[in-house]
């Protein structure tokens, strides 16, 4: 099956005052159509970065992105405003995504009057599809965001996002700024939606249990970097760089005989202006070699199904 989006290399480097960020380096994934890939790591790791990338919203400093058969990064403005309605992004909060001066009816139905050129009963009854879709009904559509709960403005959100029924949405960190309760409900919705538009997925979170409850496959970042990648079960079954057993290993556990178990990842994340020569998790790494210290792994095929960037990756399954 031909992959609906192409990352191929990926880099975006930023200049500060101290000198050069390299927040994105050398990055390449597939999505399928109907899949959901996630994106995991700590803040600051690059994923935001990543997101705009593909929208081009941030220009990039090398690599390509295709979508959909066309190569996103080397467009007029023209060409990619016609393609990027094929591609839609749900940004982490609603609270702030959303103008608080538009009305509902204005903030979902925008989209559909300034690129689909839609007005009069068409674009209302659209519009109230859309709401419908995401479970709000038209007496929403003339109210302020400041009206709705957090987890009614996230729908708003993916109801404007859906407007233009694209083939994939981008949804960075969607539910971190909701309570635990309309987490699931937030997901539950988006596990429809994909279902019924037959949308893809790129997941971005620093939450693994959401990602074990979304995606189809996932990939583990770390400063700019893939280091592992693979089905969803068999990444967290059996993590194979020492980074993703440091992030599965600092979960909380429900279990009070468990609860123990909870580890702290150890030592100082680099910084991103002066990253080390060799592999950047060495410094937090009991497994490092003297290799580690000087040459900078490549993420390649572990098996079938796997790609790791480590020169000493784990085997075997983690015990809870």
């Amino acid at each position: 099956m031909m992959a609906l989006l192409s990352v191929q290399k990926l880099t975006k480097t930023f200049s500060t005052k101290a000198g050069l960020v390299q927040a994105v380096d050398d990055v390449s994934f597939d999505i399928l159509p109907g899949e959901t890939v996630a994106l995991v790591g700590e803040s600051g790791c690059g994923k935001s970065t990543i997101a705009l990338s593909l929208l081009q919203l941030i220009e990039t400093n090398g690599g390509k992105v295709i979508f959909d058969g066309h190569d996103f990064t080397d467009m007029s403005d023209r060409e990619r405003k016609a393609i990027r309605r094929n591609l839609s992004i749900v940004f982490q909060n609603p609270y702030s995504s959303l103008n608080p001066k538009m009305q509902v009816r204005d903030i979902v139905g925008e989209p559909l009057k300034t690129i689909a050129g839609l007005k009069g009963r068409e674009l209302n009854e659209r519009v109230e599809q859309h709401l419908k879709d995401v479970g709000l009904g038209p007496e929403h559509l003339r109210r302020y965001p400041h009206e709705f709960s957090g987890g009614q403005r996230q729908r708003i959100a993916i109801a404007r996002a859906l407007a233009l029924e694209p083939k994939m949405l981008i949804l960075d960190e969607p539910t971190a700024a909701l309570d635990v309760s309309v987490q699931a409900q937030v997901l539950n919705l988006l596990k429809k939606l994909q279902a019924k538009h037959k949308l893809s997925f790129l997941f971005i979170s620093h939450d693994l249990a959401t990602v074990e409850y979304i995606a189809d496959r996932v990939m583990v970042m770390y400063l700019g970097r893939i280091v592992e990648a693979g089905q969803v079960s068999a990444v967290f079954r059996a993590p194979r760089h020492p980074y993703t057993m440091t992030l599965l290993d600092a979960i909380p556990s429900l279990d009070p005989d468990d609860r123990d178990r909870l580890t702290a990842p150890v030592g100082e994340v680099p910084s991103p202006i002066n990253l080390p020569v060799g592999c950047a998790f060495a410094g937090r790494c009991d497994k490092k070699s003297q290799t580690c210290l000087t040459t900078k792994p490549k993420l390649t095929d572990f098996d079938s199904s796997r790609k790791v960037s480590c020169h000493h990756p784990n085997s075997g399954e983690i015990t809870q």
